[in-house]
């Protein structure tokens, strides 16, 4: 009686896993769109907030920021100005920093993430504007401030 309930277990065993094994890769799937639609959200963000700074520039000449901590404290101004809530980590690889796109005098016109991962959306994105070009790895959706119209 033993040996019969042991083979049982190992049936109920063998089933549960391949039950897993088929729901893994889904799963995975799963974490991945949502770690590239905060992507695409996050670096909205930063491509809005940076061309706010750009156009609130005091006097003719419009300047980007230096620096992303710019974004944070706005010191240019009587009041001080806040153009993001916080420094947001790249959503695919939070340990390595936003790949900084600067324009011919130093200031910074977008930021990318350095994931030479494949997206899962390849086609052409427009994110209400700010249009990214069909991509092979997430390092080439560049998101960069547009200037107000």
């Amino acid at each position: 009686m033993a040996g019969f309930t042991l083979v049982w277990v190992l049936a109920a065993i063998a089933i549960l896993s391949v039950g897993l094994a088929a729901l893994g890769p889904q799963w995975a799937d799963e974490a991945q769109r949502a770690r590239e639609q905060d992507l695409l959200r996050v670096g909205q963000l930063y491509a809005q907030a940076i061309a706010r700074y750009q156009a609130l520039s005091p006097g003719s000449l419009k300047q980007y920021p230096s620096d992303l901590q710019q974004l944070l404290l706005d010191n240019r101004f009587a009041g001080t100005q806040r153009h993001l809530r916080k420094l947001y980590p790249d959503p695919l690889d939070p340990s390595r920093p936003w790949g900084i796109i600067r324009g011919p005098d130093g200031g910074i016109l977008g930021v990318f993430s350095q994931s030479a991962a494949m997206p899962l959306r390849r086609t052409a994105l427009d994110l209400d504007g700010l249009v990214l070009a069909p991509a092979t790895r997430y390092d080439e959706w560049k998101f960069i401030a547009r200037p107000p119209t």
